[in-house]
């Protein structure tokens, strides 16, 4: 039957570009990975996605992965979805600086850093930096979040500025999601604040955390939802995710291990094509030095946040969530099950594509997808649509998961 056939050749396909891992634990070596080197010559940014922000073997197979770009393919940064302001007391820590750890991560924001996994991929990033010759920075690219530039920018302004930063105060407690936006003219209001510093002798980071501010109040005051998709929250934050990272490109000689989930390091559209990515701006921006790889699983458990009568409390903790192995040909894990029993990394991008390959990786599939909030009775029937074609240029797949461990 050519149907088949057809699911034969792909198969086939799959399980001869499949490259096995010698397990997950980081620190086992690179030798498995030697062969992806080729798939990344020539590359600057990696996107390392995510299928769940609350799984704990996707941390590792990352963690892997870092160790990797950083120690045979050179790379320079490790940058994260995570607060842009924050995250300097992370990079201060792993530059070798004192604090202490556990307390930088959750001053991130973000419920789904703060876990043993995130820590362990800190601390390796501090013991080798003693030693190496160039250090590799941990920088957040998220405006969310903005409390530690604030009062950066209160100690720089002093009495200089009195009252220039009063209308941002809300910024600190404000989240994306909770409650109504704020009202339009902080966003103004975070513009002078910039203005003023171009005038004025501040420290050379004081523009870096006004930048900051700005995109933040701007996240901060616009709607979930609008008529008009460019208006939203997620059109602005993808777009000011990349360009946070077209400002640790500047260094010509910085390659940047990009961690996020797979809906934004995808190079393409989500909400019905309305939202473009952060990989789909880095792509447009860097062409083929941009990578996109999408990190899926067979089944297992996740942590996530549950909504309760259509709202998500930030104070509620989250929970465990288990979906079962789904066999369906449209969905994009039934295949990759198939191309390798273990965990394994798959290049989508180079070398020859039987006719069957390229009309599979060209045709709309789906693979599932959760953000920090699952729902309760229907997680089971979540997924995301894709076209491999288009959206990635390589998976790594791992076929059972257990959920993060909570610090």
């Amino acid at each position: 039957m050519p149907g088949t056939m057809n699911d034969d050749e792909v198969a086939k396909w799959l399980k001869a570009r499949a490259i096995p891992l010698n397990g997950l634990k980081p620190g086992a070596g690179t030798a498995d990975l030697a062969s992806f080197r080729v798939a990344l010559d020539g590359v600057r940014v990696v996107g390392l996605g995510e299928a769940t922000h609350g799984t704990r073997e996707f941390f590792l197979i990352r963690h892997r992965l870092l160790e990797f770009l950083v120690e045979e393919l050179g790379f320079t940064t490790l940058a994260v979805e995570a607060s842009a302001s924050a995250s300097r007391a992370v990079d201060d820590y792993v530059q070798g600086g004192s604090g202490d750890p556990g307390e930088a991560l959750a001053g991130l924001g973000f419920w789904t850093l703060h876990t043993v996994e995130m820590l362990a991929v800190v601390e390796w990033l501090r013991d080798h930096n003693r030693t190496a010759s160039r250090k590799v920075r941990f920088v957040g690219i998220d405006p969310q979040h903005p409390a530690a530039s604030l009062d950066a920018l209160r100690a720089y302004l002093g009495d200089d500025a009195p009252g220039l930063l009063d209308p941002l105060a809300s910024l600190a407690a404000k989240r994306l999601g909770v409650g109504p936006p704020l009202d339009r003219r902080i966003e103004a209001d975070a513009r002078r604040v910039e203005d003023f510093l171009a005038g004025v002798s501040v420290p050379d980071e004081a523009p870096a955390h006004a930048r900051i501010v700005c995109q933040s109040a701007d996240l901060a005051s616009r709607p979930l939802r609008h008529p008009d998709p460019a208006q939203t929250v997620s059109v602005a934050r993808d777009r000011y995710l990349a360009d946070n990272v077209d400002l640790l490109l500047a260094d010509p000689d910085a390659k940047v291990a990009l961690w996020a989930h797979n809906g934004h390091v995808m190079a393409g559209s989500h909400s019905g094509g309305s939202v473009p990515t952060m990989g789909l701006h880095l792509r447009q921006r860097y062409g083929e030095a941009y990578y996109a790889l999408g990190v899926l699983f067979g089944a297992g458990r996740f942590r996530a946040r549950r909504p309760r009568f259509g709202k998500v409390d930030p104070a509620t903790p989250p929970v465990a969530f288990r979906v079962p192995f789904v066999r369906r040909p449209t969905i994009v894990e039934a295949r990759l099950a198939t191309a390798h029993p273990g965990d394994h990394v798959i290049d989508l991008r180079s070398g020859p594509r039987p006719e069957a390959v390229a009309r599979w990786l060209g045709e709309p599939l789906h693979m599932r997808g959760y953000g920090a909030v699952a729902r309760r009775f229907t997680y089971k029937l979540s997924y995301m649509p894709t076209v491999l074609a288009e959206h990635f240029d390589g998976i790594a797949f791992v076929p059972e998961t257990t959920a993060s461990t909570p610090l």
